[in-house]
């Protein structure tokens, strides 16, 4: 199984509008709610094309009681650490007209010292029995930002490989360990690095310790960076949907790659770009429209 980690999970409310006009008021129906943060969205996508996944994260207050009833209600198989903290809220709000979507991130509640001592023994407890480890999304405020490479560490020890979907400096101690892929976008790149070409932000990681790098271009596809190799695949034009979850799908699809024991940088960009476009069709994150398995010969390659 692959294990999915994410320490600052989050209620998903996903509202619908025919049109988002900036300082006016919208008449919306009830939110499509459900247990969110960018594991469980990996987990979802890895669950619903075949494979084995679990779901190790936080939970606090009532929000954190429902973010563990909907995972019930999933069939997802998780362990979550209790936290005192409530479970933070994302909200997403989806312009029908333009295709485009607006998101409120909640930063979420620190955790204790005790607590983040019992995520990472779970961390070593779980990884045991699995095939890779994914870890992915924001941290809550005052936490390590050697989280990530602890990740790493656990995952090297085990001898699996590992995938890392962050930002700043958690992303830099992640490369620095000598994480399997990091899975950045663009613009958490460059934020990170400094760099604004994303090959040469990729290639930084790299030097640092990373061994495979994979750039989010947004509608412009996906970049796979490994030492003075390069390769791309986009659509031939982009898709309108909700793009919430189009990163997490591509994670998705990396982890499930690696745990089969395919590595070929090539063959993961073509993946990851296939699962991420095909999220973008589908109405919540963490699920693909069914057609995916099609996306990936309508690819352009390069």
């Amino acid at each position: 199984m692959i294990l999915t980690v994410t320490p600052n999970p989050a209620i998903d409310l996903t509202y619908r509008v025919a049109a988002l006009e900036p300082g006016e008021t919208h008449r919306v129906a009830a939110p499509a709610v459900r247990a969110g943060g960018k594991g469980l969205n990996v987990a979802r996508v890895i669950a619903q094309t075949g494979g084995a996944a679990f779901v190790l994260t936080t939970a606090g207050g009532a929000p954190g009681l429902r973010l563990a009833d909907d995972l019930e209600s999933s069939g997802l198989p998780s362990e979550l650490v209790p936290v005192s903290a409530p479970t933070r809220s994302s909200v997403a709000i989806v312009d029908e007209g333009s295709g485009v979507t607006t998101i409120f991130n909640e930063s979420g509640g620190a955790l204790s010292a005790a607590e983040w001592r019992a995520l990472g023994e779970a961390v070593e407890r779980l990884a045991v029995p699995a095939t890779a480890i994914v870890g992915s999304g924001s941290l809550p405020p005052g936490a390590p930002d050697s989280f990530y490479a602890d990740l790493v560490a656990v995952a090297r020890r085990r001898g699996v490989p590992s995938v890392i979907d962050a930002t700043g400096l958690p992303l830099l101690a992640a490369s620095e360990a000598g994480a399997d892929v990091l899975k950045p976008n663009r613009r958490e790149l460059a934020d990170t690095v400094g760099i604004d070409d994303p090959v040469d932000g990729a290639r930084a990681l790299l030097a640092a310790g990373a061994r495979l790098v994979l750039v989010s271009l947004g509608s412009d596809g996906m970049l796979a960076v490994s030492g003075t190799e390069v390769a791309a695949a986009r659509l031939p034009q982009p898709l309108a949907g909700n793009a919430t979850g189009a990163g997490d799908a591509a994670v998705a699809a990396v982890a499930a790659s690696l745990a089969a024991g395919i590595d070929d940088p090539a063959l993961l960009v073509r993946r990851a770009t296939a699962w991420s476009a095909a999220a973008v069709l589908a109405p919540l994150a963490g699920e693909l429209d069914p057609a995916y398995p099609e996306y990936e010969a309508r690819l352009v390659l390069s």
